[in-house]
């Protein structure tokens, strides 16, 4: 794609010019920007807008310029610049699509649709990356329970390690291992034929014995297991570092970020869509991509539609830093029959947990009783953690599903899907299936085909009306609630 704008699908935008102060208040300012206005007008352009910095807006506006709720764009760690989007009045605020939410899934499929020539508008309520997806525990898994989930995972995986070279900035994916240990019979036989699946999926997962588990993972408890699968190449992101890698992608790209800007619900003029209302006016639009992750249902039901994503509780923990528990000593783990999974992070270890007992729900505060009985699990398989203070704790909200596997399809209203409106959710797997989702949506959007994963069984339509679905469960998943 060109990195030049063209008068078919873009505005021309005034990137920056600067007066100096003896020539202030002269008339200078309102002279450069006529005459940027007239030159782009000469080559066709029919929009113009700008990316104003806090002391130019009077000027701007002055000069029939819309100012538009302020972003924030990170520079540095903690450090953001404030800018205004200022479309030129009179010319009705346009995309090819729009993109609901800014979060991993909506902010990666904004990109994405940016980067296949379209003009895009991503609509965030707060600030991008606010939500679930910089308070992450980061985990990036290709050990699907399913197909789809192999394939969403070898598909972000890939993108991850070539972020650098794409976009000069990475979301700090590191190839740490990932083990699933075994403690029945049953869990064996389980995974066994799940590897079986995983390797004629091209993933490079090996069985380990009881023995090869203690000697790749010295801080398990010896004897603990019957074996287990591990894959090398499984790894983990750094959450607040993708944010700020996905902002820098949708600067970079053009795409047009509003943030602080709600969703209202959807234009239509008879059967088509032709945009979307917002808290800062309409925005005219042939194609809408609604994501929200915890916050989808509400998304959905102002756009009239029933989706069924529920947000619950999931906590975070991470040790203080003890030699036995070197990167080097510790792969990553996920003691399947607890939900409960750890990395290395900072010399310790980070370990998360969902209750599956607690009712769906918005919840950021820590849980104590549960946190304890985290702890209690994770002592017995790793001993050293015993004792270990905790320097950093959380809870945020995460989204899951009814099966606890991803949606990627078509909105569906009553008389069936709804032209131009696609629907994306992770499932509660916005880091380790965000990137795939975020692809595989924008291909929907303009093709109704994906190349990602096969989408024709992760669509709203295996759900029924009391949001039950009609596949089976993810069985390699954290303990999510089996409604929402």
């Amino acid at each position: 794609m060109s990195p030049w704008p063209t008068t078919a699908t873009d505005a021309a935008k005034i990137r920056a010019f600067f007066v100096h102060p003896d020539y202030a208040r002269r008339g200078v300012g309102r002279a450069l920007l006529e005459h940027c206005e007239s030159e782009a007008g000469a080559t066709g352009f029919k929009r113009f807008e700008l990316m104003g910095t806090l002391p130019g807006v009077r000027l701007y506006e002055a000069l029939g310029y819309q100012r538009q709720p302020m972003v924030h764009y990170p520079v540095a760690e903690g450090i953001s610049i404030e800018f205004v989007p200022m479309p030129l009045a009179g010319h009705p605020d346009t995309a090819d699509v729009v993109v609901v939410g800014g979060g991993t899934v909506g902010a990666w499929c904004a990109y994405f649709l940016r980067q296949d020539g379209l003009r895009v508008i991503l609509v965030e309520k707060g600030l991008l990356g606010q939500g679930a997806s910089s308070r992450a525990a980061g985990v990036v898994r290709a050990q699907g329970g399913t197909p789809e989930a192999v394939r969403l995972g070898q598909w972000s995986q890939h993108f991850y390690r070539r972020q650098r070279d794409d976009l000069g900035i990475d979301s700090g994916f590191v190839a740490q291992g990932y083990l699933l240990p075994c403690f029945t019979e049953a869990e064996v036989t389980a995974a066994r034929e799940r590897m079986a699946m995983q390797l004629d999926l091209g993933l490079d997962v090996e069985w380990l014995s009881p023995d090869e588990v203690d000697q790749r993972n010295p801080t398990l408890a010896p004897g603990q297991t019957l074996g287990g699968t591990f894959c090398a190449d499984d790894g983990y992101i750094i959450p607040p570092r993708n944010v700020t890698a996905y902002a820098v992608a949708l600067a970079r790209s053009g795409v047009a970020v509003r943030e602080q800007v709600r969703f209202l619900g959807l234009r239509h003029e008879g059967d088509r869509l032709t945009g979307v209302d917002t808290s800062a006016g309409p925005i005219a639009a042939g194609s809408v991509v609604l994501t929200g992750g915890p916050k989808l249902a509400e998304v959905g039901r102002l756009a009239g539609l029933r989706i069924p994503v529920g947000g619950a509780r999931h906590q975070v923990a991470v040790t203080q830093p003890h030699p036995d528990l070197d990167p080097s000593r510790v792969p990553m783990v996920f003691d399947l029959a607890s939900g409960l999974y750890w990395r290395p992070e900072e010399g310790g270890l980070l370990f998360g947990m969902s209750n599956p007992e607690e009712p769906p729900g918005w919840a950021t505060e820590v849980d104590e009783p549960y946190l304890a009985l985290m702890r209690t699990r994770l002592e017995q398989l790793v001993p050293v953690t015993a004792g270990l203070g905790l320097r950093r704790l959380w809870a945020a909200t995460i989204d899951y599903t009814p099966d606890h596997l991803p949606i990627i399809g078509p909105a569906l209203g009553p008389d069936g899907p709804l032209p131009g409106v696609t629907v994306a959710a992770a499932g509660g797997a916005g880091m380790m299936w965000g990137p795939g989702v975020a692809r595989a949506a924008a291909d929907l959007a303009q093709t109704g085909f994906s190349a990602v994963v096969d989408t024709t069984g992760l669509g709203l339509d295996r759900f029924d009306e009391q949001g039950r679905s009609k596949v089976p469960t993810d069985p390699i998943a954290l303990p999510f609630p089996q409604s929402a």
